[in-house]
């Protein structure tokens, strides 16, 4: 790849943390968004655009986005005729984005915000017909710190978030649902393999293209998660 996947961690949470020259407004998919501070701005990174254009949305259903962000993806998902939208991030600011775009773009009725690691704050039971994570793609070592709430958008430490996302959420699904996870060319791949095939899973390529996150060129992914 030829590219410091740590280095280019530290260099995104910094852009994206950049308060200087910071708009509190951006404009994707036709639509205009606000944008708080500490949260993952799309502005910088083709990703929520793509993969939230990319997504077969299941209208008149269940969708479930991990780490919502500013809430583009989720509020799509529910303009696009989802029934019910559940959108949960780590982040207090993410969490307050994602409810504020949801008023904005008057759907707030439809998509219900929690503050969340993963799945840990969904109720028992509940379940749904598509779930989509834009995940942390950055493979960090065990002794990694998280000094900053931006650092939760590209980092995981063991990869134990992506570890819990192919365990956890393939048995949160309805009947012929589906789950997608966003991916670039900064992350493990081969370890988000190996773990898949532990679990009895296969990763395809439902969408891929040359792509930049924070100015660096990637091929971005939106993978699916299959039962062997």
């Amino acid at each position: 790849m030829g590219v410091d996947a740590m280095a280019a961690g530290a260099a995104l949470t910094e852009r994206h943390g950049e308060l200087d020259g910071r708009p509190d407004h951006f404009e994707l998919l036709g639509r205009t968004w606000s944008l708080l501070p500490g949260v993952f701005a799309p502005v910088h990174t083709a990703s929520t655009e793509l993969f939230s254009s990319w997504l077969p949305y299941p209208i008149g259903g269940a969708f479930l986005e991990i780490g919502s962000g500013a809430g583009v993806t989720a509020v799509t998902a529910a303009l696009a005729g989802c029934a019910h939208v559940t959108a949960v991030d780590i982040s207090a600011a993410a969490v307050a984005n994602t409810e504020a775009n949801a008023r904005r773009h008057g759907v707030a009725d439809r998509v219900r915000v929690l503050r969340s690691d993963l799945f840990d704050a969904l109720e028992a039971g509940r379940r749904y017909d598509v779930i989509y994570w834009n995940s942390n793609v950055i493979d960090a070592p065990e002794e990694f710190e998280y000094l900053d709430e931006l650092q939760w958008a590209f980092f995981d430490r063991g990869y134990a978030a992506h570890s819990r996302f192919l365990s956890q959420g393939p048995g949160l699904l309805n009947p012929g649902g589906r789950i997608f996870l966003g991916f670039n060319t900064l992350g493990n791949k081969e370890r988000l393999r190996v773990m898949a095939d532990s679990l009895g899973l296969e990763l395809a390529t439902y969408r891929c293209r040359p792509g930049a996150v924070g100015g660096i060129s990637v091929d971005l992914s939106l993978l699916e998660v299959l039962t062997v």
